[in-house]
């Protein structure tokens, strides 16, 4: 992860793009990179979703890299791990979603019943 913030940071430095990337617009950008995905998906029914062509296949994997690269640049602005961060909300998510509470259910955790 280090070595892809430092490629990240060398690659804005060399083109001076350090000025154009505020806390804001890394993620307004980032916004608009997800909207890109969820574009490629929009319309598909569940089966087509799960059954991309090597087109569509290779448009989500180029937008998931733009995704990582706007969201690792606004964490490295905060000095945030991402991989911390995620591994840090998963835990989180283990207290409000227990398994053998949620198993099979999709609703928000506010709405479960102990």
């Amino acid at each position: 992860m280090k070595d892809l913030i430092n490629e990240l940071r060398e690659f804005a430095r060399e083109r001076d793009w350090e000025q154009f990337h505020s806390p804001k617009n890394l993620a307004m950008a980032l916004s608009v990179e997800v909207a890109e995905i969820v574009e490629i998906f929009q319309w598909l029914t569940q089966e087509e979703s799960k059954n991309l062509g090597s087109v569509k296949l290779d448009k989500v994997k180029q937008e998931i890299g733009d995704v990582m690269i706007f969201l690792i640049n606004l964490a490295d602005k905060f000095g945030i791990d991402p991989l911390e961060a995620a591994r840090e909300k998963i835990m989180m998510n283990r207290l409000k979603y227990p398994a053998e509470l949620v198993k099979g259910k999709a609703n928000k955790y506010t709405e479960y019943e102990e």
